[in-house]
């Protein structure tokens, strides 16, 4: 098995000032987003410009951010906030629910498609590709941190997380699940479920969509694709991740939150697939040739 290594969540102090590895890689994310989209844009027969590309993307971030942190009150952790309140603004111990941030960055380009007289649907299509690579980033981070650590096993590509070692954020986390899985002395065998997610949900989802995306498809072909990739990927993982404590499994002992957001979005995205190649609408996205 692999040893898990001691990593500073704080990546850079100055006074009190800190930078820590979670907020970076939220600004890899974005920026790695915004440069896939501007590259998008530069393309022959586009419609989008850079300056497009630009407010979307600003607009998505603030969505992801404010719906990321609601979405984990709302879905998570309600009691935790209720009975300690500034745990909203403890943005750097993590506490962002993907769904949640999804949920608000549909809204926020949504807006941003409205005042810019776009069709909806063509924004989401352009903004589809762009967060898989986010996602990959944002998954490194929890790794960093320490958390969402996934079920007991023995499997040679697991690791050993011994809290004795860690920075006390870690050292924290991996305590919680020892006296969760009563394990004693305290030392973690444990799926590395966070970049399992990243790889899937991140890394393979943006490769899936980027390539498909790459020829003219039929107006919510690419909304559709990632979200039906996106769900099957989460729902997949969270088998082996280990669910909030204060939520646990919710039906059967076996399914998790993760897994009821996810449903729907992969339903949806069967859905979309098939109006989209039903009515095979042309996208928005490029200017039509004149000759």
């Amino acid at each position: 098995m692999i040893a898990y290594p001691s990593i500073d969540p704080i990546l850079v102090s100055i006074g009190p000032l800190a930078i820590r590895w979670y907020g970076l890689m939220y600004v890899i994310g974005f920026g790695v987003g915004w440069w896939l989209g501007r590259r998008r844009a530069s393309e022959p027969n586009s419609s989008w410009t850079p300056t497009d590309v630009d407010d979307a993307i600003f607009f998505a971030a603030v969505g992801v951010i404010l719906g990321g942190r609601l979405g984990w009150i709302l879905f998570y952790s309600t009691k935790e906030v209720l009975a300690d309140p500034v745990m909203i603004l403890r943005i750097w111990e993590g506490g962002m629910s993907f769904h949640g941030g999804l949920i608000g960055a549909l809204l926020a380009v949504a807006i941003f498609a409205v005042r810019r007289r776009r069709s909806i649907a063509d924004v989401f299509d352009f903004m589809a590709p762009l967060p898989g690579l986010g996602i990959l980033a944002g998954r490194i981070g929890n790794f960093i941190n320490g958390e969402l650590w996934g079920k007991p096993t023995d499997a040679p590509w697991g690791f050993i997380v011994d809290p004795a070692v860690l920075h006390p954020m870690p050292a924290a986390e991996a305590r919680r699940l020892c006296e969760r899985f009563a394990i004693d002395p305290c030392v973690l065998h444990v799926h590395a479920s966070q970049l399992y997610e990243g790889l899937l949900e991140g890394l393979l989802l943006f490769v899936i969509v980027w390539i498909f995306t790459a020829k003219p498809r039929p107006r919510l072909a690419p909304s559709g694709l990632f979200l039906l990739c996106y769900g099957v990927f989460r729902f997949i993982v969270e088998f082996v991740r280990v669910p909030d404590e204060n939520r646990g499994y919710l039906l059967f002992d076996w399914v998790t939150m993760g897994q009821i957001l996810s449903t729907p979005m992969i339903l949806i995205g069967i859905a979309l697939l098939a109006i989209a190649y039903r009515r095979n609408q042309a996208s928005g996205n490029l200017q039509l040739q004149t000759t």
